[in-house]
């Protein structure tokens, strides 16, 4: 594996990482929208990883990393509220939350947001060492 393969790698994670952030930002957006059915209720979303492995063992260059296979809505069921005064509320009275967990959203971001900034540290650091290996040649 070359020094340059490193930023392809460290790259798909960025781009893996910025994916992920976007949709825990758009389920917190979205925790507490309501609605009056279930068809048209906010889910959770989440996106799906896959790694990507393409003969890093040969000499070619070839990198590893990490692709978005897509993204998916949460199967847990929405929350369901009796508040007959509510405007959107059915012909029962019930309105209908997302499956959004606030708690478990912030942890994710959290996560995402770490791991982007360890990619960043980690390009910064090949490229440090990359401009020290030009300046041995000088």
């Amino acid at each position: 594996m070359s020094l340059f393969s490193i930023f392809d790698t460290a790259g798909s994670a960025l781009e893996a990482q910025s994916v992920r952030l976007n949709t825990t930002s758009s389920n917190l957006a979205n925790a507490n929208s309501i609605s009056s059915s279930t068809g048209t209720t906010y889910r959770a979303r989440q996106p799906v990883f896959a790694p990507v492995l393409n003969d890093a063992f040969n000499d070619d260059g070839a990198s590893v990393g990490v692709r978005v296979m897509g993204i998916v809505e949460s199967q847990a069921p929405l929350r369901r509220e009796h508040d007959p005064g509510n405007p959107q509320a059915d012909a029962n009275g019930y309105i209908y939350l997302p499956n959004v967990n606030v708690v478990e959203e912030m942890a994710n971001m959290i996560s995402a947001s770490r791991s982007y900034q360890t990619n960043v540290e980690v390009m910064n650091s090949a490229k440090q060492m990359l401009l020290r290996t030009i300046a041995l040649g000088q």
